[in-house]
């Protein structure tokens, strides 16, 4: 979770033209000076850089003298309060944070004491704007374009999944798996009820009838033995699903090989919900690349993002010919615009495409920050009054949020607990409401996981989302949690 401060550091040898383009390029109006050592000697402030501008310096000038003035600083074991203290002794809105040698390691600003923290926000690197620049360059902006092309296959290289066609959202995805295994008015399909209603809705789209199937305790995922118990309902009424949408929920796979067994068993293809999960692991397989169908989500809050956008994934290569087909108006191959089927706006834009090839190059390392935060989070005391949600032992999370069960040691319920936290600036959220509590499925058939426990309604009753974002530092995350010790008491 360190803070790169690489582009606020420079010597004394600087030039003041140097000292522009890094003010800059650092865009927090502040540098820090090093000797060669690389200890912090002093700051320059963009006040100081106007005022050298003033004075009729040559720009080519070096050596340039800023006074001794001492800068203040701060450990990283400062806390939050007595970084606010500081900063308000010294009329500073930054402060540089230094580690036992003496080298800044960090830069902290009032905002990121005051600011509201919120659950998971866009982390954007250095290569997005060059690939979107590329669009510009060569007027590629409407949908479609070499960016497109590109984001498909590096991300299907990436999880080894096949052949992908990027859309304009995981929702289209979801949508345009259940046309292509031909779903149709009345059919019956299978679905996670712990999710949003996103995995859900397209069933809707299609006039098909949702079917809920709970989680179990280890992943919080799809339960095999509700599932089982789901397909032997279906026998006896002779209405097997058409399809089944398995949801991997907050950065975890469901127990796969169970799920996948059962609907082998009755010829049912598996749509992989894996907007939520994309880095996860299931014994070694990426998640989303083991269903027949897999999806996700580049949604503004996801670990990574395109803005919005989604990806269809499959082995099969007509499958995917057909989604790229229908998701551009299904237009036919013909000297004029012909159509002979419904089709859909759905692909993405070669604009956003851009953003997805660059956010895509740091999937791995976003991967380890919010597992890094997970951690955080889990050494401290929180850890007396939360439960956090289990790493099965069957994959690796990429722990998309960080998210437990409010426990036995807690006496207010988590809304109020979550209410509290809003009043500090702090954003956190429920786990999501399950699909069969929800009013527009009242009258959906639900599988519990057994006759006497609904995983669904004990993780929604106590579950919390915790904020997880990758650019998060230390001090923030110092914050959430002692604001949550306290509105938990």
């Amino acid at each position: 979770m360190k803070d790169s401060i690489v582009n606020l550091i420079v010597d004394e040898k600087h030039s003041l033209q140097e000292l522009l383009q890094k003010m800059d390029q650092g865009a927090k109006g502040i540098l820090l000076v090093v000797d060669k050592s690389g200890q912090l000697q002093r700051t320059i402030t963009d006040g100081d850089i106007r005022r050298l501008l003033l004075s009729d310096m040559p720009l080519h000038a070096k050596n340039i003298q800023f006074g001794n003035k001492k800068p203040v600083t701060a450990k990283l074991d400062t806390s939050s309060v007595e970084l606010l203290t500081l900063m308000k002794e010294a009329g500073v809105n930054q402060i540089p944070i230094i580690d036992d040698s003496g080298r800044p390691v960090k830069l902290i600003s009032i905002s990121d004491l005051n600011d509201r923290i919120l659950l998971s926000t866009p982390h954007m690197g250095d290569l997005e704007l060059d690939y979107v620049n590329q669009a510009f360059q060569t007027n590629w902006i409407a949908p479609l374009g070499p960016n497109v092309d590109a984001f498909e296959n590096e991300l299907v290289e990436k999880v080894q999944g096949g052949y992908g066609a990027a859309l304009s959202s995981g929702t289209a995805a979801i949508h345009m798996g259940l046309v292509l295994l031909d779903v149709k008015p009345g059919d019956i399909v299978f679905c996670s009820s712990l999710t949003f209603i996103a995995s859900a809705n397209p069933i809707m789209y299609q006039g098909a009838v949702p079917v809920f199937i709970d989680s179990e305790l280890d992943s919080w995922n799809m339960s095999p033995e509700a599932l089982k118990r789901a397909f032997e309902d279906a026998v006896i009424t002779n209405r097997l699903p058409k399809a089944v949408v398995v949801v991997n929920l907050y950065g975890q796979s469901a127990d796969m090989d169970p799920i996948k067994d059962l609907c082998d068993m009755y010829n049912v293809p598996i749509i992989e919900d894996a907007a939520e999960s994309l880095g996860a692991t299931y014994k070694g397989r990426s998640s989303g690349s083991i269903g027949h169908l897999g999806v996700y989500s580049f949604n503004g809050n996801k670990i990574i993002t395109t803005s919005g956008g989604g990806m269809l994934i499959s082995d099969d290569i007509e499958l995917i010919k057909r989604a790229r087909h229908l998701a551009t108006q299904a237009r036919d191959p013909a000297p004029w615009y012909q159509h002979t089927e419904v089709g859909f706006n759905y692909r993405m834009s070669n604009v956003l495409a851009g953003i997805g090839r660059g956010q895509l190059k740091v999937l791995d390392s976003r991967v380890e920050q919010r597992r890094a935060i997970f951690d955080y989070y889990e050494a401290s005391s929180l850890s007396t009054l939360i439960d956090w949600m289990p790493e099965a032992d069957f994959g690796r999370s990429n722990r998309w949020l960080t998210v437990g069960l409010i426990n036995k040691n807690v006496e207010s319920d988590v809304q109020t607990v979550i209410d509290n936290l809003s009043e500090k600036g702090i954003e956190a959220r429920r786990v999501w409401k399950p699909l069969h509590l929800q009013p527009i499925f009242a009258d959906c058939k639900y599988f519990a996981h057994s006759d006497d426990l609904s995983c669904s309604d004990l993780l929604f009753d106590k579950g919390i989302c915790l904020p997880s974002g990758t650019q998060l530092n230390k001090f923030q995350l110092d914050r959430v949690i002692s604001e949550l010790v306290q509105a938990c008491s």
